[in-house]
């Protein structure tokens, strides 16, 4: 029930959400319309603020750019790959597939090859209020890197997480049943300041490896130093700055939320 919950109710908190609440407000006061037009105008910020590049790019490096990749990654006992970046395998799709987040399975596969460590240990299980499915998004990491040359031989399973917390929890007792204090977390950047913070309160130390990075050096002066067309672009909401806004809200969320209740 608590992890239905965390997935529940942060929709009325993300803006469009809550942009919608207020929209459904002010037809409900339709009589009072001064009350109305400022729950439309109050939407309306929400949405604009939410949707604007430069806003969502500078909410998104606040996390992105506190763990960036090290030049060379020291060697470790472990590579630890968070899921989240794989879609089962279900009808039509003939194989399993990767996602926006499926830049971090392609580099755990790539830190295995060059030799950071000599197993990957795969973490994610299936959420229990969604319906069944054919495999679990561990497996489905399992043979996306099967695929990349990673022999099975050298990937563990943790398929039984539903959240981060989760992640950290059952990866720590596989890792202490092998002995295992150190690892090269691999996740994406927006998600690697709670996933580090988890894993070290149990103990275990991390070399954080991102990857999925969505502001680059590039795009960010870009964005910051835009020309006249580009201006004019960035200044309307875009769906995409708003789904960025929208997960980067989620991370912080989900580290106050983590704090509160004394996981990080």
């Amino acid at each position: 029930m608590f992890v239905y919950l965390s997935k529940l109710l942060p929709l009325f908190i993300f803006p469009l959400g809550l942009a919608s609440l207020f929209i459904i407000l002010a037809l409900i006061v339709n009589k009072r319309k001064r009350l109305q037009r400022g729950l439309m105008i109050v939407s309306l910020i929400i949405l604009w603020l939410a949707g604007n590049r430069w806003v969502s790019y500078g909410l998104a490096r606040s996390l992105e750019w506190r763990n960036l990749p090290l030049q060379n990654i020291p060697a470790a006992d472990a590579i630890v790959l968070l899921g989240g970046g794989t879609e089962p395998g279900d009808p039509p799709r003939s194989m399993v597939e990767v996602n926006s987040a499926g830049d971090r399975v392609l580099y755990a596969a790539y830190l295995y090859q060059q030799g950071a460590a000599p197993v990957i240990l795969v973490s994610g299980g299936n959420l229990g209020y969604v319906s069944a499915r054919n495999s679990t998004p561990a497996e489905d990491m399992t043979e996306l890197l099967i695929l990349m040359g990673v022999p099975e031989s050298a990937i563990w399973q943790q398929p039984d997480s539903q959240n981060t917390y989760e992640d950290a929890l059952y990866s720590s007792k596989i890792l202490a049943e092998n002995k295992i204090t150190e690892v090269i977390l691999v996740t994406s950047a927006q998600h690697m300041p709670r996933s580090k913070a988890l894993f070290e309160k149990q103990g275990i130390t991390v070399i954080p490896a991102p990857a999925d990075f969505t502001v680059t050096e590039h795009n960010w002066h870009a964005t910051f130093k835009p020309n006249l067309g580009e201006f004019v672009i960035y200044i309307f909401p875009s769906a995409s700055a708003l789904s960025l806004t929208t997960n980067v809200i989620k991370e912080y969320l989900g580290m106050l939320i983590y704090s509160l209740r004394g996981w990080i």
